[in-house]
C-alpha cells in the first residue's frame, strides 16, 4: 500500500453520477488517504458519509427544476458551460493545495482540465459506458451535422486553448481519457471488443460491505420476485404496479416485493384495493438488498438496475421507457437473461408469461450464473481502489 496521499475527486452534481463511485471514495478514505471531493451542496450529504472533505462548488446546471433540454447540442452546452464556470473555482481551491492524483466524473470536464493545467495525473471514473475505437469520429461527425454543432465544437476548442489543458483536441479530450475506471459490467458495454484496454479497466459495479444485508426471504417463500420501478420516469407507474398485482397475486410459492417511491407511489391504497397476501409493499431501498435473495426482477433497465441484476445473477423482466432503457433491455435480452415487455404491450398476462419463461428455461439460469461470476471477477470497489493506488505509485516512481 502506498503512503497516504491527497486525492481529489471532481464530481458532477447529479446523484446518478455520485452514487456509483461513493464506495470507492469511502474505501480510499478507509485506507488512510486524504480525499477531497469538489461538488455542490446538492450532493454534500452523500459525500460526507464517505469521510471525504467536501470542497463546495457553485453549479450552473438546472438542478432545482431538472429542466434538461432534449436537444443534444443544448444538453452538451450545459456541461461545457458548467466546466467553464467550475474551473476557476477549482483553481481557487486546489492551486495552493494540489492533489497528488485527480479523479473526475465523466461529465466533469473541469477535472481533467485542472489536472492537465497542474501537470498532475488524472483518472476518470465513468458510471456509464465508455468510448470505443471509432466512437470519437462517429460522435464528432454526428455533432457536426446538428444545428449548432460546429459552433459548439469551436467554443469547446477555444476554451481548451485558454484554460491551460494539454489536450486541445475536443474529441480526444472528451472521449479518450488517458486512464478510465468503468463502473459497469463489461457485458453492458457497447462494442466492448473495440474498447482500448490500455486506457480502460472495467471494475464493474462498486458496492460496499453489507449492502446486501437487511432483508431476508420470508419463511415459506419458495421464490422471490422483486418489482422495482423507482426513478424510471414511466408516465404511468401505477398502471404497471397494478398489472404486476394482477399478474402475480397468489402465485403459488412466490413472495413478491413491490418497491415504491417516496411519493404517492408508496401508498398501497393507490396500487389496488387489496394487496394480495403474497405481496410486500416497501419504500425504496437499495435493490441489491433484495436482489441477493431474489429469483427474478421486474425493472425498467436503467444502467444502475441492469448492472445490479447482473451482479446478483437475477434474470429480468424488462419494462423500459425511453431510448437508453430500451438499449439496456435489448442488451440483457441479447445476453440471454431477460424478457422485454414494452409499456404499450404490458398486461398481466404478458408479465406472467415472461416470468414463467424466465424461470422455466435452464439456459437462462446458466447464463445468469455465468454472468454473475464474470461481473464479480471484475473486482468492484476494492479493485478500483487498488488501481487508483497503483496509479499513485507509478506517478511517484515516474
Amino acid at each position: 500500500m502506498p503512503r497516504p496521499a491527497h486525492i481529489a475527486m471532481i464530481g458532477t452534481p447529479l446523484v446518478s453520477h455520485v452514487l456509483p463511485s461513493l464506495e470507492i471514495i469511502r474505501e480510499l478514505v478507509a485506507r488512510g488517504h486524504r480525499v477531497t471531493y469538489a461538488n455542490t451542496d446538492h450532493t454534500g450529504e452523500l459525500i460526507a458519509q464517505t469521510g471525504a472533505e467536501l470542497v463546495p462548488l457553485t453549479s450552473t446546471l438546472p438542478l432545482a427544476h431538472q429542466d434538461w433540454p432534449q436537444d443534444p447540442i443544448a444538453g452538451a452546452s450545459l456541461f461545457l458551460d458548467e466546466a467553464m464556470a467550475v474551473l476557476p473555482q477549482l483553481h481557487a481551491a486546489y492551486d495552493d493545495d494540489p492533489a497528488e492524483l485527480y479523479l473526475y466524473d465523466i461529465g466533469a470536464y473541469a477535472g481533467r482540465a485542472l489536472a492537465e493545467a497542474q501537470g498532475r495525473a488524472a483518472v476518470q471514473l465513468s458510471p456509464t459506458h465508455v468510448a470505443w475505437e471509432g466512437a470519437r469520429e462517429e460522435i464528432g461527425a454526428a455533432f457536426a451535422g446538428l444545428p449548432g454543432g460546429p459552433a459548439y465544437r469551436a467554443r469547446f476548442a477555444a476554451w481548451l486553448e485558454r484554460c491551460g489543458a494539454q489536450t486541445t483536441n475536443v474529441e480526444e479530450f472528451t472521449g479518450h481519457p488517458e486512464r478510465v475506471l468503468a463502473m459497469i459490467p463489461r457485458a453492458l458495454q457497447p462494442h466492448a471488443d473495440r474498447v482500448d484496454t490500455e486506457a480502460v479497466t472495467f471494475v464493474g459495479p462498486c458496492f460496499g460491505a453489507g449492502e446486501e444485508d437487511g432483508w431476508m426471504r420470508p419463511a415459506g417463500a419458495q421464490k422471490v420476485l422483486l418489482v422495482s420501478l423507482v426513478g424510471s420516469g414511466h408516465p404511468r407507474p401505477q398502471m404497471i404496479y397494478q398489472q404486476c398485482v394482477a399478474a402475480f397475486a397468489d402465485l403459488p410459492g412466490w413472495h413478491v416485493v413491490l418497491q415504491t417511491g417516496s411519493d404517492s407511489d408508496s401508498d398501497p391504497s393507490e396500487l389496488t384495493e387489496r394487496i394480495p397476501p403474497n405481496f410486500e409493499v416497501r419504500p425504496w431501498t437499495s435493490p441489491l438488498t433484495i436482489l441477493e435473495h431474489a429469483d427474478a426482477c421486474v425493472t425498467y433497465t436503467g444502467m444502475a438496475t441492469s448492472s445490479e441484476c447482473l451482479y446478483a445473477g437475477v434474470p429480468v423482466i424488462a419494462v423500459p421507457d425511453g431510448a437508453e432503457q430500451c438499449r439496456y433491455a435489448e442488451r440483457l435480452v441479447e445476453l440471454g437473461v431477460a424478457r422485454q415487455v414494452n409499456t404499450a404491450d404490458l398486461t398481466a398476462a404478458a408479465l406472467r408469461t415472461a416470468l414463467m419463461e424466465l424461470i422455466g428455461d435452464p439456459r437462462i439460469a446458466a447464463r445468469s450464473s455465468w454472468l454473475w461470476a464474470e461481473v464479480r471477477a471484475e473486482g468492484g470497489t476494492r479493485r478500483a481502489a487498488d488501481l487508483i493506488e497503483k496509479q499513485l505509485t507509478e506517478e511517484r516512481v515516474g
